[in-house]
């Protein structure tokens, strides 16, 4: 019997792993990686050598697999799919390498940021030129259904971080606020790879706002496990804490804060505010959230919105695209960072 367990549980994590869940999509994500490094290309041998770094610090693609599976659910992957694909990487390629420059961020995924290699005057050049790169590939191809659903999402995504740094100052978010924030920070992009992928393959309105909604829902439940991971330990044993040392008032401490009593919230408001930089007391901010069961609460919540994304996946033909779109939703619940 437990040799049966050890095994069921090998599969499960192989069942998990990204490389296997692409697999189906293996070569149009092979091709769309190489359209997309064309379409960063420059007649400027400065912005040459900087897209070329951006491409071999690029990320997991996940964002491209949900455009493609969800064109593959929704009636097929054409050159419009792989279009969608590209402006959606072009645009979030952009915001991160803004982000980072807002952020004072040096490092990204494992590599120094671009202001870290380049500062901040060819970082924020750079994001601009990318930003153009997206809006005339989808200009120069007609393609103005899907132009405009990722402007939308890049829209939100610009008016939830600014809603983030004004309560960071106060540091009175609520549960409401938080999952607004997270919608526009992080669902609103997912939201918009389905969308665009389902607009790629020509389905009807109906079905596009359907897939919106189930990228948001994905949305919502990713950053809630990002959240979760930040009260995790790093690679040496040391609190992560990263959200509390920014200030960033997340699912888990809010739940911890809504229940405890008044002069123990006041401390750990406390500390969260003038003592973020030190060790000691970050971990007395995560061991606080552990002992009022936040993890347990952003937990549950998490498994929420994926149960949604469930629900509305159900509405479709049970095929391949349908299965490998539940795995993909179960990688961003189950992962371990």
């Amino acid at each position: 019997m437990r040799d049966f367990l050890v095994i069921l549980h090998a599969l499960r994590l192989k069942m998990l792993d990204l490389n296997t869940i692409r697999k189906p999509i293996e070569n149009e994500l092979n091709a769309f990686e190489e359209k997309f490094k064309s379409s960063m290309k420059s007649s400027v041998p400065l912005l040459d050598r900087i897209t070329h770094y951006i491409y071999k610090s690029k990320g997991k693609q996940m964002r491209p697999m949900f455009v493609f599976f969800s064109a593959q659910l929704c009636g097929g992957i054409s050159e419009s799919t792989h279009r969608a694909a590209a402006l959606v990487e072009l645009l979030h390629t952009a915001t991160l390498v803004h982000d980072d420059v807002v952020d004072d961020a040096y490092e990204r995924r494992g590599f120094l940021s671009i202001n870290a290699v380049w500062k901040n005057k060819i970082a924020v050049l750079v994001g601009d030129f990318l930003l153009a790169k997206g809006l005339l590939l989808s200009v120069e191809n007609n393609e103005h259904k899907v132009l405009k659903i990722v402007s939308d999402a890049v829209q939100q995504m610009s008016e939830g971080e600014l809603l983030q740094i004004e309560k960071v100052r106060r540091l009175d978010i609520v549960e409401d606020v938080y999952y607004e924030i997270i919608r526009q920070k992080t669902a609103s992009l997912i939201a918009s790879c389905c969308a665009s992928g389902a607009a790629s393959a020509n389905a009807t309105e109906e079905v596009v706002a359907k897939m919106k909604l189930f990228g948001e829902y994905i949305g919502m439940a990713f950053q809630i496990k990002d959240d979760l991971l930040d009260f995790g330990y790093d690679d040496i044993g040391k609190p992560k804490g990263i959200d509390i040392k920014e200030k960033k008032i997340t699912l888990p401490l809010i739940y911890a804060l809504n229940n405890t009593n008044t002069k123990q919230k006041r401390h750990i408001i406390n500390l969260v505010k003038n003592h973020n930089e030190e060790a000691d007391k970050v971990q007395e901010v995560i061991d606080f959230v552990r002992t009022e069961k936040g993890l347990n609460y952003a937990e549950e919540k998490m498994f929420e919105f994926q149960q949604k994304a469930f629900s509305l996946l159900d509405s479709f033909p049970d095929n391949s695209a349908r299965g490998s779109l539940e795995e993909l939703v179960k990688y961003t619940t189950e992962r371990k960072k």
